[in-house]
Formats: C-alpha cells, sequence, structure tokens
C-alpha cells in the first residue's frame, strides 16, 4: 500500500535533529513521497534544501498568508528564483486568512494572486491555506479561473460540502488532514465523502494537527495512515483503494513519475 502525505513542515523546529528519522518512519509506513511546504522565504530554501537530501521529499514554495506583511520584495524574488529549483513541485502555501489578523486581508489577497498567476506561468499547481475564509478564497479562485482552467490544492479542507464542490468544479484537489478524524467533525466528513474520488488527496501538516489517536501530540507524515483510513471508511471503500487513488492523485497532480519499484 502507498501514501502520500502532500503537505508538511519537515523544516519546523519540532523536527529538529530528527529530519532522518521522520522520513525513514514514513517509508517504513507506506509513504512514496512528501511535500514540504514553505511559509516565507527562508522556508521556502529550506524545503528545496530538504528535497535534495531526499528522493522522497519535494518542495513547495512561496508565503503563506500569515508572513505576507513582515516580507519584502526581496522575499518574493527570492520565491521567483526558488520556483525553478529542482524538486520544486508546487507554489505555496498561499491564500487567505480571517482568523489571524497578522497581515491586512487585501494585502493577502494581493500576495495569494501573485502565487497563483506564479503558478500558471511555471505549469504548476499552488497550495492554498483558507482560514475562515472560505466565500474570499472561492471568489479569487473565480477571478483566476477566469484565466484559464486552475490547478491546485484546498489544503487541510475545513469548510463545508458546497465550498468543497465549487473548489471542486473549479480543477481544485481537496487535502484532508488529521481533523478529519476528530469526533466531533461529522460536516466535514460529510463534505469529504460528496468529493469525487479523482479529486481527493490526504495530508498531515506535520508537526500539527496530529490525527486520532494520536491527537495532541507532535504530528509527523507516517500517521497520515489515520486519516487515510477515516477517509476510506467516509468514502465506503478499502483502505487500499483509497491509499491507491489518493496517491495516484497526488503523482499526477505534482507531475511526478511512478517510482520504479512502484
Amino acid at each position: 500500500m502507498r501514501l502520500f502525505d502532500t503537505h508538511c513542515h519537515l523544516d519546523e523546529e519540532a523536527f529538529f535533529g530528527e529530519v532522518d528519522e521522520v522520513v525513514a518512519r514514513a517509508a517504513d509506513a507506506g509513504l512514496i513521497g512528501l511535500a514540504t511546504i514553505g511559509i516565507n522565504s527562508a522556508t521556502s530554501r529550506a524545503a528545496v534544501e530538504l528535497a535534495g537530501r531526499f528522493d522522497t521529499v519535494h518542495a513547495v514554495v512561496g508565503i503563506q498568508p500569515n508572513y505576507v506583511a513582515e516580507s519584502t520584495e526581496s522575499d518574493w524574488q527570492d520565491i521567483l528564483e526558488l520556483v525553478t529549483a529542482p524538486g520544486v513541485v508546487a507554489v505555496g502555501e498561499t491564500g487567505l486568512d480571517r482568523y489571524w489578523d497578522h497581515t491586512p486581508i487585501e494585502q493577502q489577497a494581493e500576495m495569494f494572486r501573485r502565487h497563483m498567476q506564479l503558478a500558471r506561468e511555471h505549469d504548476l499547481p499552488f497550495v492554498v491555506h483558507c482560514r475562515e475564509a472560505e466565500a474570499d478564497v472561492v471568489s479569487e479562485l473565480e477571478r483566476e479561473a477566469a484565466d484559464g482552467p486552475l490547478s491546485g490544492i484546498m489544503h487541510s479542507f475545513a469548510g463545508d460540502q458546497a465550498t468543497a464542490a465549487r473548489c471542486v468544479e473549479l480543477g481544485m484537489h481537496i487535502s484532508l488532514a488529521g481533523m478529519l478524524t476528530f469526533k466531533k467533525n461529522d460536516e466535514l466528513r460529510a463534505a469529504a465523502a460528496a468529493v469525487p474520488l479523482e479529486r481527493l488527496l490526504v495530508e498531515t501538516d506535520a508537526p500539527y494537527l496530529a490525527p486520532m489517536p494520536n491527537r495532541g501530540k507532535r504530528n509527523e507524515p507516517a500517521w497520515v495512515r489515520h486519516t487515510a483510513e477515516c477517509l476510506a471508511e467516509v468514502k465506503g471503500i478499502s483502505i487500499e483503494e483509497l491509499a491507491e487513488a489518493t496517491t495516484a492523485n497526488a503523482l499526477r497532480l505534482f507531475g511526478l513519475a511512478e517510482p520504479e519499484d512502484g
């Protein structure tokens, strides 16, 4: 059984000194790929470096919405440079966040548009962070879709069924993290159940959002299986079918070849 964690942060302090072991445990758990995500210039550069160290690790580069206000044009120039680096498979994470007020929403939106345009220019998918801003994000996606089909990921999706359906209509993939497994998240599970299998992905957002039964602990990519098992149950299919489908989706979206032993 093969799995692909489409969103984690291997450069986080929680993993300092343990990245080799974390990647090894992921491989032992059946993961053939991990996407490690940048949230600013420095972490995007770290993601590229990690992708260079491990065959199974791939980089996503960008400036996360909560870091836009403190970023400079020099930081953006770094992203423009890094997007063509070996191992980069997507742009982001980008998007909108109304939960925190670190960056005015207008600045977030302007940077969101930059990321989507950059992804289009380089024929890469983009990774969307959305927190308490679903209507705004959909509006921005619709705006961008006027220039052509979208290719991207709604990272750690937490919206309702209507939002998921509209994102899928616009060409997006829906990625589920550990929140799917939380006992009170019946609405999220209902939304996930309605997403076509060919548009589903699984992720950890490690070291955050550890799934049940490890909620509250430091998350790691190997634990993506718990979310996959929950999603398989929600979809009414076997874990093997769900794992194969979401892994194939990730490989296709990121433009990655099938592993030689796969």
